[in-house]
């Protein structure tokens, strides 16, 4: 058996040797080489670890195979996107999930999200033009997130998209489905000459329920289909093309994550939807494979080991790239989510959805904006107007929370919606709980910006989309390298998650044959990216 050079926990040495033919090393650094198959032959009452065929090995008492980062997921998933890695970076609004992380992600084999949602359609447009020159045939996705209050927002982020070339779209926080989205998938829509159906256009679709899972599984509808027909945006002929191809072939089940989340249990959720599709695809008799990925959660080898051991396809991640030097936020946010603990976050109305009662998670640790944001949401709930909340409350919000009246505060918000959506305006001249509502949802609203942006004396009112995930990333990088946050680099967290969990499928691999195997021996720990590239190569 050959020798390699490994790196082990105290840096870059060379593997011993009893003879030419057998490398002795810890099961550790054995499990990490997962290139090579890995076997235990006993050995003088011990259980000695040895890489390589099995042509050399005698009294072999268990087997590990070779197990790469790039096989963990569906292999058809990564072949039809056009990446090496079934690991994807989800979108987080304003665009937190920035260009750089895009871009970092693509050329490491990945696929990378922009987080488009709460961004002038100027900025979007300027971004997409960026990653188109920046990665030319590299895969890289926008998000398109649903505006039930703003229906003109959606319809041109999806017409910015499809004159933009981008053909890769994350919809998030769908409650129903939309004519834009619609329009979106089927732009281009046609019959290949050996017949099959080409779509140009791919929506990954992020849901938390198995009846919007189920939505996104099937065909278009042809209420929508008919609509869109009527209005130009395709023909009678790729309307009967749509008939046979799914909204989104792939979905990712949204678990627990930060942002707009059900807070559904991974463990619970996958399951279900994964058996949905699996069902829907014989159901409809498609001629392309449905497939469901994990995000929510995901966040350290051995929830990614979990995932792909559940057979996800992909696994998404959030919360935990939001902490990386490449996010799109602060350095305050980021050294915030690095002290994170998994019961530090909590729930907290949305701005997007306010009226609708919809909460997203957030970080409750170092802020007060979870408590601000639930107070404004139980006074719009209390009264019809801001004239009739009792003048103590009032005073109290202008002190605490606006830092200046509530009606310098609305001419702020008119002229913004003026310029944005001037029925917003409109309808609040004839709704004056419409008004109080607009004037709640700019508190919420610049909680993410003063974030984002780092603003230092409004810290108290940060609004940081953080879900659990974060916390048990935390936890495993305490001590090592990855611990401060001026480390964490989008690709090498992304790289020890992957090898990490391929690491632990070998050790699983190993404990279903009855191996008796001690944490301390085979946990994986955070790497250097050479160390990782090293183990890859």
């Amino acid at each position: 058996m050959d020798l390699f050079s490994l790196q082990g926990e105290s840096g870059a040495r060379s593997a011993k040797s009893e003879s030419s033919e057998h490398a002795v090393m810890s099961l550790r650094d054995a499990l990490r080489v997962v290139r090579h198959p890995l076997y235990l032959v006993q050995r003088d009452g011990d259980l000695v670890p040895q890489l390589g065929g099995a042509g050399s090995v005698q009294s072999c008492v268990g087997y590990a195979p070779a197990c790469l980062p790039e096989n963990l997921g569906d292999p058809s998933f990564c072949r039809e996107i056009g990446i090496r890695y079934p690991y994807l970076g989800g979108s987080m609004a304003k665009g937190i999930s920035s260009a750089a992380m895009a871009e970092e992600l693509g050329r490491a084999g990945m696929l990378g999200f922009f987080g488009a949602a709460g961004l002038p359609i100027a900025t979007v447009s300027e971004t997409a033009d960026r990653l188109k020159a920046s990665l030319g045939d590299i895969p890289y996705g926008f998000n398109l997130i649903h505006s039930p209050h703003e229906p003109e927002l959606e319809k041109e982020l999806a017409e910015l998209y499809i004159r933009k070339g981008v053909r890769i779209i994350e919809a998030s926080a769908f409650l129903a489905l939309t004519l834009p989205l619609v329009r979106y998938r089927l732009h281009g829509i046609k019959r290949a000459d050996d017949g099959s159906i080409v779509t140009p256009n791919r929506i990954i679709a992020k849901v938390s329920r198995e009846e919007l899972a189920a939505k996104f599984f099937a065909p278009p509808p042809e209420k929508l289909l008919r609509a869109l027909v009527e209005n130009g945006s395709i023909t009678a002929e790729q309307a009967e093309l749509a008939a046979h191809v799914p909204l989104a072939q792939d979905v990712t089940a949204e678990a627990d994550s930060g942002g707009h989340t059900d807070n559904r249990p991974a463990m619970a959720l996958f399951p279900t939807i994964n058996s949905l599709a699996a069902r829907l695809e014989r159901q409809y008799g498609y001629g392309c494979k449905l497939r469901v990925g994990l995000g929510g959660g995901v966040s350290t080898p051995a929830s990614a080991a979990a995932a792909f051991a559940m057979g996800a396809a992909y696994i998404m991640t959030g919360s935990v790239n939001q902490a990386c030097v490449e996010s799109g936020t602060s350095d305050t946010v980021r050294a915030m989510l690095a002290g994170t603990r998994q019961a530090d976050v909590t729930m907290a109305p949305a701005a997007d959805m306010f009226e609708m009662g919809v909460t997203v998670q957030v970080l409750k640790r170092g802020t007060m904006f979870p408590m601000r944001a639930a107070k404004l949401y139980e006074l719009y709930r209390a009264y019809g107007s801001m004239d009739e909340i009792p003048a103590a409350e009032r005073e109290k919000l202008e002190k605490t929370m606006f830092l200046a009246p509530l009606e310098e505060i609305w001419r702020g918000t008119r002229e913004y919606f003026l310029k944005r959506d001037p029925s917003q305006v409109e309808r609040s001249e004839r709704d004056p709980k419409h008004k109080m509502a607009l004037v709640f949802r700019w508190y919420l609203g610049m909680g993410a910006h003063w974030a984002k942006d780092g603003v230092e004396t409004r810290k108290m009112d940060y609004q940081v989309w953080c879900g659990p995930a974060m916390g048990a990333f935390n936890e495993w990088a305490a001590g090592s390298f990855l611990e401060a946050a001026a480390e964490r680099k989008i690709v090498t967290v992304a790289l020890n998650i992957l090898h990490g969990a391929a690491h632990l499928t070998r050790a699983n691999f190993l404990r279903s044959q009855g191996i008796e195997l001690r944490l301390e021996e085979i946990a994986p720990q955070p790497l250097e990216i050479a160390q990782i590239k090293e183990y890859l190569c």
